[in-house]
């Protein structure tokens, strides 16, 4: 009783808090949004359940490890930003750069079309599992409809509207997060205090296929490099604060969710089902597996708003002209509907993930050129090292990662 009052509260505090008109009208706020909401997607409610299946204790650690290596590969692409965009504007001496920059945005395009898609397609399934309906055609048709109800409204109402749809969407995510949170540590309190607090999870196994599911799991923490592609919307600096605070915010998510909730883990193998996050919490208090299905909702909405936004502005960078951006809203839904209806989605996952590898390699690449070229930069050297290797790690990714949403 104490728990799902704790949790109550705790939602409508942080809701009350986040949808204050004051500060969704922030511009700082607003571009913060975009990659947080692609951050905190899906992964939130798969991550841990796949890592405690997989990796059993070592679930935390293996999260941070995925945290830290995104904002690593978030360096790169913040480097871009302030270095790499003149010189991709620039002409003649430049070109091997710009080159590089338009094939990375082609493995980004493939993963966004995808992932809008499969978002949207991961919304549906939760929908549609409270009226306990799991047809593929309902799935397939509500995928749609919803796909051009965003297509439309960016359309209509351009890049503004749909980051205000975001923003309704993400502060109700965060208001679900923060309940869950503040439950989990009542939890662990109460257990702490009464001396039942204990361990149970599993020793586990560590093979290669750990490793690369581990490394396939970096589709979880990624959404961030949507704040390169809002390049008419939001200046440099902005962007790279914004992005910035996007991943410490989720970082800190992650961390203390894992942290709360490994006191819940045990032996029984969890196979990443959305029902075994519901199915764990539900011992800590009764309202968080509700919570936790309308969380799935905002998250997934708002995650395919942020890479619909990130879409537009990247076929807008490629000089593919519709009009206007909104225009490019209707394009991204008709591609959406061709892969809903001809495609199995958690087939083709696994292009998504390698995809968005694919991009961030390419931004290594970029950024250690930009190093070695740009003006006003120092330390060149180590600084192309440093991104050469950061390009290794993600290579390894596209080659060796199992995604997480298919294992």
């Amino acid at each position: 009783m104490i728990a799902n009052a704790i949790a109550v509260v705790a939602f409508l505090a942080v809701a009350a808090l986040l949808l204050r008109p004051r500060l969704r009208d922030l511009p700082s706020w607003r571009a913060t949004v975009t990659p947080l909401a692609s951050i905190i997607g899906s992964g939130f409610l798969v991550s841990l359940p796949l890592l405690a299946n997989d990796v059993g204790a070592y679930a935390l650690p293996a999260m941070m490890f995925l945290v830290a290596a995104s904002y690593l590969l978030g360096g790169a692409i913040r480097f871009n930003i302030i270095h790499g965009e003149p010189l991709f504007d620039a002409e003649g001496r430049y070109g091997a750069a710009t080159a590089l920059e338009r094939a990375s945005h082609v493995a980004l395009a493939v993963a966004y079309f995808i992932s809008v898609a499969y978002y949207l397609s991961l919304l549906s399934a939760f929908f549609l599992k409270l009226f306990g309906s799991a047809g593929t055609t309902e799935a397939r048709a509500l995928t749609t409809a919803v796909l051009w109800l965003i297509g439309g409204y960016g359309w209509w109402r351009g890049l503004r509207g749909l980051e205000t749809v975001e923003e309704y969407a993400v502060g109700l995510k965060l208001a679900v997060i923060a309940a869950v949170l503040a439950a989990l540590a009542w939890f662990n309190a109460d257990l702490f205090l009464r001396g039942e607090w204990a361990l149970h999870a599993r020793e586990p196994d560590i093979t290669w296929d750990t490793v690369r599911l581990v490394f396939g799991l970096l589709i979880v923490v990624q959404g961030f490099e949507t704040s390169r592609f809002l390049k008419g919307a939001y200046p440099p600096a902005l962007r790279v604060r914004t992005m910035r605070r996007a991943q410490i915010i989720s970082a800190v998510i992650y961390a203390a969710f894992f942290a709360l909730a490994t006191v819940l883990l045990g032996s029984q193998r969890s196979n990443g089902d959305v029902t075994a996050i519901t199915n764990m919490v539900a011992v800590v208090a009764s309202v968080l597996p509700v919570m936790l299905i309308a969380g799935a909702v905002f998250a997934q909405l708002s995650a395919a708003v942020a890479d619909a936004i990130g879409s537009a502005g990247l076929i807008e960078q490629f000089g593919i002209r519709f009009g206007d951006r909104r225009h490019a809203y209707l394009v991204i839904a008709a591609i959406g509907t061709a892969l809903i209806w001809s495609t199995n989605i958690f087939e083709i996952i696994a292009l998504a993930s390698r995809a968005f590898a694919l991009f961030y390699f390419l931004q290594c690449l970029v950024a250690a050129f930009v190093a070695l070229t740009a003006p006003d930069v120092n330390h060149r050297a180590a600084r192309a090292g440093a991104f050469l290797a950061l390009g290794a790690f993600a290579a390894l990714v596209v080659v060796f990662g199992i995604p997480a949403e298919t294992e």
